[in-house]
């Protein structure tokens, strides 16, 4: 029996204000996440990862933001119709978020404890002496040695590791449902990145709670999550199974992003990088948002948008129209044999 989806984002479109112009910064998006599931969302900033992830946190500043279309149901509610009080007792209780800069996430006037123990007190019943334990366990849950001292400490006396574990188990407090961690590896060596991933690993198999994992390394994606959305200047334009995906990408763009990772086992002179830049928010109003920077741009790619294209076969979506081309060219061969 499959899992139950726990998150569906239908048809979302953020846009923000440019003088008295909207420009969409989010464009239909629309996923589901499943219960205990790692989801991880890829691309290159500016794609609107991190405006899919505010706008599911209800964080999205309005104004200059707006959410002009679209639906998030989380459990069978609609999450768009909450007011900001309702949205207090979901924000950090039920789905949380790790934020992508713990120095500017954690507040340096106040110790961790202070700040750990704020969401502790005011989304449970525990007494100041029980909610101090409860920080003293996630900070040993998040592999923090001596505890207790560092419930007395300011951010700037820890390590960036440090300070993101903190932030882990800011996230972590409510025992929510649902995670979500914008580039938690951000800024961070590579041995702490690989220690920051397994402790996020365990957390998901000791607890069941349902990952978002947010970032532009494939290498990270392929290490923990289960499924993954490729990104593209504010739409989806491929997401399947993580294996599928990785051994045999199907667009262009999801394409050159594994090209671009870094190969240890050879030595090439240059690395590979997609020509070009992510688009203004706004500026094509015309053909495929990637034909710019396409190796296999074709006419129709100039003058049509192409839809996203759910493959049959294995649930694989693809916003290409050499996919969408091929798929019915093989169904013709099937249908005619």
């Amino acid at each position: 029996m499959g899992k139950q989806s726990i998150l569906e984002i239908n048809d979302l479109k953020v846009s923000f204000y440019s003088g008295k112009k909207l420009v969409p910064a989010v464009h239909g998006i629309s996923f589901s996440l499943k219960d205990g599931e790692i989801l991880g969302i890829v691309g290159e900033s500016g794609s609107g990862k991190s405006v899919t992830s505010l706008a599911t946190m209800g964080l999205i500043p309005c104004p200059p933001g707006k959410i002009e279309n679209g639906e998030i149901f989380f459990e069978g509610k609609d999450l768009t119709t909450l007011s900001e009080k309702e949205w207090r007792k979901v924000r950090g209780n039920q789905i949380s978020m790790i934020f992508q800069e713990p120095m500017t996430s954690l507040n340096p006037l106040f110790t961790i404890g202070n700040q750990l123990m704020e969401g502790i007190r005011l989304h449970t019943d525990l007494s100041k002496t029980e909610a101090k334990a409860r920080c003293v366990e996630l900070l040993r849950l998040v592999g923090i040695p001596r505890a207790e001292e560092i419930l007395k400490e300011y951010p700037h006396q820890l390590s960036g590791g440090m300070r993101q574990r903190v932030m882990i188990a800011m996230a972590m407090a409510c025992k929510p449902k649902i995670l979500i961690a914008d580039e938690p590896t951000t800024a961070l060596d590579v041995t702490i990145q690989a220690q920051i991933l397994a402790l996020m690993k365990d957390l998901n198999e000791k607890t069941n709670t349902s990952i978002i994992l947010i970032t532009h390394d494939l290498g990270v994606v392929a290490e923990i999550c289960e499924r993954v959305i490729v990104m593209y200047s504010g739409q989806i334009v491929e997401q399947g199974d993580v294996r599928t995906i990785l051994k045999n990408p199907q667009h262009p763009y999801t394409k050159g992003l594994l090209k671009s990772v870094p190969d240890l086992r050879g030595k090439k002179d240059r690395l590979y990088s997609i020509p070009g830049n992510v688009p203004i928010p706004g500026s094509i109003l015309q053909g495929c948002r990637f034909a710019a920077r396409c190796s296999e741009v074709f006419g129709k790619c100039l003058e049509e948008a192409p839809e996203l294209y759910k493959s049959e076969n294995d649930g694989h979506e693809v916003r290409c129209f050499l996919n969408i081309d091929k798929e019915r060219s093989d169904e013709h061969v099937r249908v005619t044999s």
